[in-house]
């Protein structure tokens, strides 16, 4: 057999016996309630393996469900939130735009269409709008002519919106705004619902009907998280959790000089600013973040323990999931958990109520964690890196919170892990495979293809969808005679 080490991709798995008892495990086998793939993620980074996630839907012909958090306020939807109110809507309209079929070009022209973001300076993105929505930008070419009509009908409607809140503290930042992020606001908004606008975003982008987006809040409130670390301080606001930025200078509570050249302070251009923030909301959340860099992260002081979610005053609060998203997990018969921020794209989903009692369920038979390339500032600092085992101890532990009760001990996190996918390389956490294996968690390692920094911290979607056939199984009689070239048990 072929050495993996010599392939650019490949798996090896440990078929070493559990330590523990798996009675439980192997009734969940015979009692699989559905046939339904969930997986828990962010945006940017699952979108890389969008591809392979519908290869093994396929090849079990199976539905597909995306279950998105909704709590991110950075980027062009911390101006949306700040002006409008609603959820964090960027990572559900990556997805769905992610998720349109290559097929002819009129579906590269609508993807092309909902990824575009309008130019940095604020009067040259006004002006692309006031094009766009009157039809004579180059955007248009390639879409039909009831799509079009369709798509500008909700742009209008936003645009009206807009105007309407025009006031002389506050007025919309057009500057880098995604037109896919301002079509599913405004269609929120018209129709008053955020799952009504994800469907009509779902039609107009011919997404597959067995392929389903579910926010894992169904919401027209802004709902944000806060984390707790381990030297006791508090964070509040995702964007400062995962890559914090200066705020734009069109944010209220910049300092500005007033017509006569005083300065004018923080907190009164806070108070009187009318936007949708109350008053006495977190300086942290009402403040948008337009621009930051996720390539340039400083370390946190240190590591983070715990997230909640939070009210805009900073109050902790309990809520319970979209009962869509506790119905897709009914019928899962498989859970993947995938790369991504862990404090910001997986455990946001997973502390809601229901969330926890839904995952534990032994009629889902495998729990897969795809375990990321390399550590960011959320899984550090630096000094003091997560392992694959921390990754594994925060799902757990925030699958345990959804349920209420405490934080499981190591021999317990099988309940919510079973398998984890991991690359062999100098970046990515450390995973000790005799721990797991004791512990009752299958490890499967595999080796990715080499990334723009020259590094091994990529997965190789043809591996990485032959390891989650091997864990899931597959209906396709198909053999894959090219399997024995990169997977080694």
């Amino acid at each position: 057999m072929t050495n993996p080490q010599e392939q650019d991709s490949g798996w090896q798995g440990t078929l070493r016996a559990p330590d523990v008892p798996t009675m439980s495990r192997a009734v969940s086998n015979g009692n699989s309630k559905g046939n339904n793939i969930a997986v828990f993620s962010g945006g940017s980074a699952a979108n890389s393996l969008v591809d392979v996630f519908d290869q093994v839907r396929q090849a079990n012909a199976c539905s597909l469900s995306y279950i998105i958090p909704v709590s991110d306020n950075g980027g062009s939807s911390s101006e949306l939130i700040r002006v409008f109110g609603g959820p964090g809507i960027g990572d559900v309209r990556s997805r769905l735009v992610r998720l349109i079929p290559e097929e002819g070009e009129e579906a590269t022209a609508i993807k092309h269409f909902f990824n575009h973001r309008l130019l940095k300076d604020y009067a040259v993105a006004r002006a692309e709008w006031l094009d766009i929505i009157e039809a004579t930008h180059s955007l248009w070419t390639g879409i039909s002519s009831p799509k079009k009509e369709l798509i500008r009908s909700i742009l209008n409607s936003m645009n009206l919106e807009l105007l309407k809140r025009v006031r002389p503290t506050s007025r919309f930042d057009y500057s880098g705004a995604s037109i896919g992020n301002l079509f599913l606001t405004g269609a929120r908004l018209f129709t008053g619902s955020f799952e009504a606008a994800i469907y009509l975003l779902s039609s107009i982008c011919a997404v597959p009907s067995s392929v389903s987006v579910f926010p894992v809040l169904n919401t027209n409130f802004a709902l944000h998280i806060a984390a707790g670390l381990a030297d006791g301080t508090v964070i509040t606001g995702q964007n400062s959790i995962s890559h914090p930025s200066e705020p734009t200078a069109a944010v209220p509570g910049e300092p500005k000089f007033s017509p006569n050249g005083r300065p004018r302070s923080n907190s009164d251009d806070e108070n009187k600013a009318e936007d949708a923030n109350g008053p006495g909301t977190l300086p942290s959340l009402r403040k948008p973040a337009i621009a930051f860099s996720k390539d340039q992260e400083e370390d946190l002081p240190s590591r983070i323990e715990r997230l909640w979610y939070i009210n805009p005053y900073g109050q902790q609060i309990t809520i319970p999931a979209n009962p869509r998203v506790l119905e897709a997990l009914r019928k899962a018969s498989c859970i993947v958990y995938s790369i991504g921020s862990l404090y910001t794209s997986i455990i946001p989903s997973l502390i809601l109520g229901g969330v926890g009692e839904a995952v534990a369920s032994p009629a889902i038979k495998s729990k897969i964690l795809i375990l990321n390339g390399t550590i960011d500032r959320e899984t550090g600092p630096s000094s003091d890196p997560y392992t694959a085992l921390d990754f594994v101890g925060a799902i757990a532990n925030a699958c345990c919170e959804s349920r209420g009760l405490p934080k499981p001990e190591p021999g317990n996190y099988w309940h919510y892990v079973t398998h984890i996918i991991y690359l062999d390389n100098g970046t990515s956490p450390k995973v000790d495979r005799d721990v797991f294996s004791n512990i009752g968690i299958e490890t499967m390692r595999l080796y990715g293809r080499k990334g723009e920094d020259g590094k091994g911290n990529r997965y190789d979607g043809k591996a990485l969808t032959q390891a989650l056939e091997a864990v899931i199984g597959r209906k396709d009689p198909r053999s894959d005679k090219t399997r024995r070239n990169t997977l080694e048990r």
